[in-house]
């Protein structure tokens, strides 16, 4: 009778931990659906005076013309992270442009969703999403930003 309750108890168990991850996995997937998978294949050379701002940390650029609204590279002190310029809480309209606002980037649309652009989460409110991050990697005196 004993070996019997903890059997029922583990699976009760198993079964608690399955249903949570598969409700919480397709709920984010359900909200995350504005964004497509933009080519990126950018390259930022640090010697040239439009990115120079990028050797000091918390600063940030724009790169137009990448992805779905552009990309936002910034200098988070041990490394450089990248994300999208589109707000992906938003259809993409002429608002959901991200615009960097020191540490953040913040949505034009009248919500106006804010986003680290340390963490890529959402900074005051919660989201179901953040930002689309991209890949960053150091060749030299550029950065190759890719997905």
């Amino acid at each position: 009778m004993r070996h019997n309750f903890y059997q029922m108890k583990h699976f009760f168990l198993l079964m608690s931990l399955m249903f949570l991850t598969a409700c919480s996995r397709n709920n984010s997937d359900e909200n995350c659906k504005f964004l497509v998978n933009a080519q990126v294949n950018a390259s930022v050379n640090m010697n040239l005076p439009q990115y120079s701002q990028l050797q000091f940390t918390s600063n940030s650029v724009y790169l137009a013309n990448q992805g779905n609204k552009g990309v936002i590279v910034t200098n988070v002190g041990s490394g450089y992270r990248a994300w999208d310029a589109a707000d992906p809480n938003h259809e993409q309209t002429t608002c959901s442009l991200l615009k960097i606002n020191g540490a953040n980037a913040v949505c034009g649309c009248d919500d106006a969703n804010t986003y680290s652009l340390f963490t890529g989460g959402s900074v005051g409110q919660q989201l179901a999403c953040g930002l689309k991050e991209y890949r960053v990697n150091v060749s030299g005196n550029s950065l190759i930003i890719s997905n």
